[in-house]
């Protein structure tokens, strides 16, 4: 890379953590050939709710852009071999599994010409280094507001209210006290009312690429969901379909 920031600059301040919007969407990919870097800003992002991969080159992060559906890509734009304009291209002629990703670039670059390269080759956003982590983010809440198929403010299924932005969930009035992984589960629950959804599934979009399929990580962070969303009488809400996964019932399923 042509410079290099320091982590201090790309880490999170603890202070400021809280005035922070929630995750808007479910997985990150951060590619970036400076290990330091790569391992501060994903610290960061995981922090904040957000399943997180990683890759250093251009290669890498193709690869795992063809089986995996990624929300994000924030992508240094000067690494060896397969850059990141090269990068950009390819996924916007071939974006691989699922939706095509948003693009951040990410680049000490802070040319007129190198902006207008890497926009016109598909990146959606630009982001010159040295760059605070603060706005890192809000970037990347930028970028995901721009689909509201997938990350609409706010969310309403039945008598559940996610307040994505102010990262609050309510069922009637009563406040639901959500872990960042069960938050952010919830939420892949309620863009897909009804549908059933496969642990593998889950595994791909709530988790990021560190878990282990075969541990009971989703099985126990499913039933501590379900139990937060029903006490005290109230009707069950999320509902285990033997031998095909799990669904959020809507209004209409209600039993």
């Amino acid at each position: 890379m042509a410079s290099s920031p320091t982590v201090d600059a790309a880490c999170p301040r603890s202070g400021s953590r809280g005035t922070r919007s929630t995750v808007v969407t479910v997985r990150i990919l951060l590619v970036d050939d400076e290990a330091d870097l790569l391992d501060a800003v994903a610290r960061g992002l995981r922090r904040e709710g957000y399943a997180v991969d990683t890759a250093m080159d251009g290669a890498e992060a193709l690869a795992k852009a063809a089986y995996t559906p990624y929300d994000l890509i924030c992508l240094d734009l000067t690494m060896p071999g397969i850059d990141g304009l090269e990068v950009c291209s390819t996924l916007r002629a071939d974006p691989g599994a699922g939706f095509p990703p948003r693009i951040l670039m990410l680049t000490a670059r802070d040319t007129v010409e190198d902006r207008i390269r890497g926009l016109d080759v598909g990146a959606d956003d630009y982001l010159v280094k040295p760059f605070a982590f603060d706005e890192l983010s809000a970037r990347i809440r930028s970028l995901l507001r721009r689909d509201p198929g997938r990350s609409g403010a706010v969310l309403e299924v039945g008598d559940v209210v996610m307040d994505t932005a102010r990262h609050r969930a309510r069922r009637n009035d009563r406040d639901l006290d959500l872990t960042a992984k069960e938050f952010t589960l919830l939420r892949y629950f309620m863009s897909r009312p009804g549908e059933v959804v496969s642990q593998e599934v889950l595994l791909d979009h709530v988790w990021d690429e560190h878990a282990d399929p075969f541990t009971s990580t989703v099985r126990v962070t499913v039933g501590t969901l379900r139990r937060k969303l029903s006490m005290d009488g109230e009707e069950a809400l999320l509902e285990t379909v033997v031998g095909s996964g799990y669904r959020l019932l809507d209004g209409d399923d209600v039993r």
